[in-house]
């Protein structure tokens, strides 16, 4: 059974991560591929376009098993070729995943090019497939087994192509063919299931390459569409992910709550203020009004900034309202304390400001 060696992310980086090293596992919370999918699910509203890139990545993988299943039995039957499989066997694992300009992707062209070299049988079903991939998670649904559950560098993975797999498991060319099929007909052709918005040019060349004569299966006939989606999430969604978890640690959601309550705690304080001023009574009596008026500044300040400094401080993010987990990239940790520092300094002053015009302003019983 032969292993590949699991990527770690790197968490020490003096600097925000690309979009390509959250979609290839590199990155940690709360910048990791789970929080943007969850980012692109209830904010961005656009998760179609990431299910996308994850299951033309799935069908790489699929792609991967088939052929090294083929390199395999090539070895078993001829052992003396052993040796020069490794280096092989190492282009097929490392076939890349990121955008088809992406260096690394040599190997991926070289897997494409096998497959349609291959002829293999082409007639079939999709819906009858087993290698056909998941079904489709609904909007709402948390994020599928697909990427949160299967890493495909991981060892032990389920879709890894060094795994030890029985016999039906192993995927057939028609089910390379379903897979494909199946991501034409969710995502690309007008009216389907999770139809997402690419040129249509790029449309006509996939419906072509996949229906056509030539009846292709492998994973480089999705490039330009991969390439299009990739830079579409880069460009409309990767920067407010990057502003609401790297700079921030609240959801919307939470925001509007902290504002709601904040405004109401303002007004209370505001009109206990007015009422003990024009009552005459002491500035004694009066400090209360530091409560009410604390409370109202740190969540108006909080809702402003997208971040609530305490649990920046004590390393705690949100990922959904009220659904915390603890920060593990370095530099988004220091970014967000000294934020946070600096946010509790200007709470501080304005509140004190407040307090001290409200308390020792002369009273004047009307």
């Amino acid at each position: 059974m032969e292993m590949k060696e699991h990527v770690s992310p790197d968490t020490n980086r003096n600097r925000f991560p690309t979009l390509f090293e959250v979609l290839s596992r590199k990155t940690v919370a709360p910048l990791d591929l789970f929080s943007f999918y969850i980012y692109m699910r209830d904010q961005q509203r656009s998760v179609d376009y990431l299910d996308f890139w994850l299951d033309v990545s799935q069908h790489l993988q699929l792609c991967r098993m088939y052929v090294r299943r083929l390199h395999r039995s090539v070895i078993e039957d001829t052992p003396e070729m052993e040796k020069n499989s490794k280096r092989s066997s190492y282009h097929f694992d490392n076939a890349g995943e990121g955008p088809s300009n992406e260096k690394g992707n040599v190997s991926d062209q070289r897997l494409s090019a096998f497959l349609r070299s291959d002829n293999g049988s082409r007639s079939h079903s999709p819906q009858n497939s087993q290698g056909s991939g998941n079904s489709t998670p609904g909007r709402e649904r948390p994020p599928r087994p697909s990427f949160m559950n299967i890493d495909p560098n991981s060892p032990g993975d389920s879709s890894s192509p060094g795994q030890n797999s029985s016999p039906e498991n192993v995927p057939k060319r028609e089910d390379l063919r379903a897979s494909a099929e199946k991501i034409l007909y969710t995502y690309l052709l007008p009216g389907s299931e999770r139809e997402i918005i690419i040129p249509q040019s790029i449309l006509n060349d996939v419906q072509d390459a996949i229906e056509g004569p030539a009846q292709r299966s492998d994973p480089e006939l999705f490039d330009a569409a991969k390439d299009y989606v990739f830079q579409a999430m880069e460009r409309d969604a990767f920067p407010g992910f990057l502003q609401s978890k790297g700079l921030g640690n609240l959801v919307p959601q939470s925001m509007m709550l902290r504002l709601i309550l904040g405004l109401i705690s303002l007004f209370a304080a505001a009109w206990t203020a007015f009422a003990l001023i024009f009552l005459n009574k002491s500035r004694v009596t009066r400090c209360w009004l530091i409560l009410p008026f604390t409370i109202a500044i740190y969540l108006i300040f909080t809702h402003q900034y997208m971040l609530d400094p305490i649990l920046a401080l004590i390393g705690l993010s949100e990922y959904t309202l009220m659904d915390f987990f603890r920060i593990r990239e370095t530099f988004v940790r220091k970014t967000l304390r000294t934020r946070s520092l600096t946010l509790l300094v200007l709470f501080l002053l304005v509140d004190a400001a407040v307090c001290c015009l409200f308390i020792f302003v002369p009273g004047r019983r009307l």
